[in-house]
């Protein structure tokens, strides 16, 4: 119910901008076999908490009844597929056999209903049902950064950005991990009814409105090399020595190879020119002491050979797209 405030001139302001609905916009939420059950309630959640008027959320299956999920229960479909090609939008959140695909008549529904305008979303790794479709052929597109590179070998014709939190290409909409989906459910608010609807619908449900960066601050870190590498003596060592100013040259001379065979050696190991991988290395390490230790960003800086707080600021958001400050209040408790 809106809630209602007095101003001096006693005039009654309503402290509600969620405007009435013409009509209600139909969102069928696809559940696949052993669907993971937060990320079907997500539209539910947010679509549904103060714009209940505009959006009739449904749960479809290939047919109604019974849907297996990987919490060991099973959700029940109020509709079948019919309803999906019927929908204003189509939500697919995620499903755990991604290697396979959905059966034809689901990937025949997910076309019908985009081809005759609907828009089309996935949370997760529901995006492999959607590139099964076809729907992401020749589209930028995301997915839980751990089946990024599997879903850009699967479907070569996907450009996919294993960064973001979501893509919106109109009438695709693709978001990463578990809790994107809620950003990407408030995303579609702001675009239907506005940013002040959607700020309404965050405060609602305790959400973010919006969230700097992106997932790539979520990738767990892998620096350290694989011991039968070429290089897995240099890189260790080099990781032991962080915080000295090393060059390419200090790497060739520990590798005992000239700096044309290292950066080949590197791009071959790592994919990365020895200098942005000392960087990524330490920005790695930089993250793992904001997480571990109550160290000003001086001192990390310091101890990571990133030299100043400044410069560590600039290669944080080059690099995860976010501040220092900004990720270790995500990933503890302790005050920047």
């Amino acid at each position: 119910m809106p809630r209602a405030r007095s101003v001096p001139d006693r005039t009654l302001v309503v402290d509600d901008p969620v405007p009435p609905a013409a009509r209600a916009r139909d969102v069928a939420v696809l559940a696949l076999p052993q669907a993971l059950p937060m990320e079907v309630g997500i539209p539910f959640q947010v679509l549904t908490s103060r714009t209940a008027e505009h959006y009739r959320v449904t749960l479809c299956g290939r047919r109604p009844g019974p849907v297996p999920t990987t919490g060991g229960f099973p959700v029940v479909a109020q509709a079948g597929l019919d309803a999906v090609v019927a929908a204003d939008v189509v939500i697919v959140p995620a499903y755990e056999n991604v290697p396979g695909q959905p059966t034809d008549d689901v990937l025949d529904a997910l076309r019908t209903a985009h081809a005759r305008g609907a828009r089309v979303m996935s949370i997760c790794v529901g995006a492999f049902a959607l590139a099964a479709a076809g729907l992401l052929d020749g589209r930028r597109a995301t997915t839980h950064w751990a089946y990024a590179d599997r879903l850009a070998a699967q479907y070569p014709l996907v450009r996919v950005d294993p960064d973001v939190l979501f893509v919106d290409e109109g009438d695709v909409l693709t978001s990463a991990g578990v809790a994107s989906g809620i950003d990407a459910c408030l995303h579609l608010i702001r675009t239907d009814l506005g940013a002040a609807v959607a700020n309404h619908v965050a405060r609602a449900i305790v959400a973010a409105p919006h969230r700097d960066g992106g997932q790539a601050q979520f990738i767990a870190r892998d620096t350290a090399p694989q011991a039968a590498s070429a290089l897995a003596a240099t890189r260790a060592w080099a990781l032991e020595h962080l915080h000295e100013p090393l060059t390419v040259a200090d790497l060739a001379r520990h590798a005992r190879m000239s700096a044309r065979t290292l950066a080949r050696a590197f791009d071959a190991e790592t994919g990365l020119p020895p200098l942005r991988w000392l960087t990524a290395a330490r920005v790695d390490r930089a993250r793992d002491l904001l997480e571990r230790t109550t160290w000003s960003t001086d001192r990390i800086a310091h101890e990571c050979g990133l030299g100043t707080a400044a410069n560590m600021r600039l290669h944080f958001h080059r690099t995860i797209g976010v501040s220092p400050s900004d990720y270790r209040r995500t990933f503890t408790s302790t005050p920047a």
